[in-house]
């Protein structure tokens, strides 16, 4: 009798951000906007997996399309920096080879995980950022966009609120969030990509973890691939990205016991907030966060695209 094929194993997970909800409330217009735009990408990244290509393209892909959206604090709707700025940064990590590239402090640039994956592929270097980073991908021939393509009324919004103090912020929308997508092929290969706009009113030159390879983001086949989203400074000082790959790695223990004992036990004691998405090498997804919101979603070989937001939801 001929052989028969073993269908591929593939899955996709992406994140929208995490942050509170509680005190103020989406609205069914907003949400409705968020679960869809999860939903296209996952789609997407669905038919791409499932036609073979690399995982490292579905996470770009994946990152791309949630930086070209205004809901989302990545590429367009970045927020502001304390001169009413944006400096965006990016990170990406191929899983089979541990290349890596990252990007930080940029103005000007459209998507920056796509010059972070250029950085890993056309330099000999991981991270660039600022004038460094722009000159890179001006010499690379990567076009610029006007500052005010990153104009959105939201974020605009929160900068002046952010100004105002704490006790008007309670009074607001949740914000954009940080992006993220982690990714198995069918061939055994995974990746990581994550990208922000950072904090509302943040410090020029300030710049958080999604970019620091094994702090937001990480992905190694021998273990898993990560992208967190959150209070970057805290994700920094742990180290979250890469210690639930090392937990899954050196413990052997299964990716979401792993990316809980990394949230709510080191997370959490450094006083942090936030939450993160992960895959391991059988595609077992973990989603772990302890914020009210984090907007989220999955696609694998066997199950169709799923979205959640809220806490009480389930994947």
């Amino acid at each position: 009798m001929p052989r028969v094929r073993r269908a591929a194993v593939w899955s996709l997970a992406i994140h929208g951000g995490a942050g509170a909800a509680r005190e103020s409330p989406l609205g069914a217009a907003r949400e409705e906007a968020l679960r869809r735009a999860l939903a296209d990408v996952l789609d997407a990244g669905a038919r791409a997996l499932a036609a073979g290509v690399p995982s490292l393209d579905v996470v770009e892909a994946a990152v791309r399309a949630l930086e070209d959206s205004p809901l989302f604090n990545a590429g367009k709707g970045a927020v502001f920096n304390a001169r009413g700025e944006h400096e965006l940064e990016a990170a990406i990590m191929d899983g089979g080879t541990l290349r890596a590239g990252a990007v930080a402090n940029l103005r000007g640039i459209k998507n920056p995980v796509t010059l972070a994956r250029w950085v890993m592929e056309r330099s000999p270097h991981v991270y660039l950022h600022g004038d460094g980073a722009l000159a890179f991908a001006q010499s690379e021939g990567m076009a610029l966009v006007a500052p005010d393509y990153f104009w959105t009324e939201q974020s605009w919004s929160a900068l002046k609120t952010a100004r105002l103090g704490a006790s008007a912020a309670r009074h607001t929308l949740p914000q954009p969030g940080t992006v993220g997508a982690v990714a198995l092929d069918g061939d055994g290969h995974l990746a990581a990509a994550t990208s922000t706009g950072g904090m509302t009113n943040k410090l020029p030159g300030r710049v958080g973890d999604s970019s620091v390879i094994g702090a937001g983001t990480y992905a190694s086949n021998a273990s898993c691939a990560v992208s967190c989203t959150g209070q970057g400074e805290f994700f920094i000082r742990g180290a979250i990205a890469r210690d639930v790959c090392a937990l899954v790695e050196y413990t052997g223990a299964d990716v979401r016991s792993a990316a809980r004992l990394a949230i709510r036990k080191k997370l959490e004691a450094l006083g942090g907030r936030g939450g993160l998405i992960a895959l391991d090498r059988r595609g077992e997804l973990a989603c772990v966060f302890n914020t009210d919101f984090m907007s989220r979603g999955v696609v694998t070989h066997d199950s169709p695209a799923r979205t959640a937001l809220f806490a009480s939801e389930r994947l």
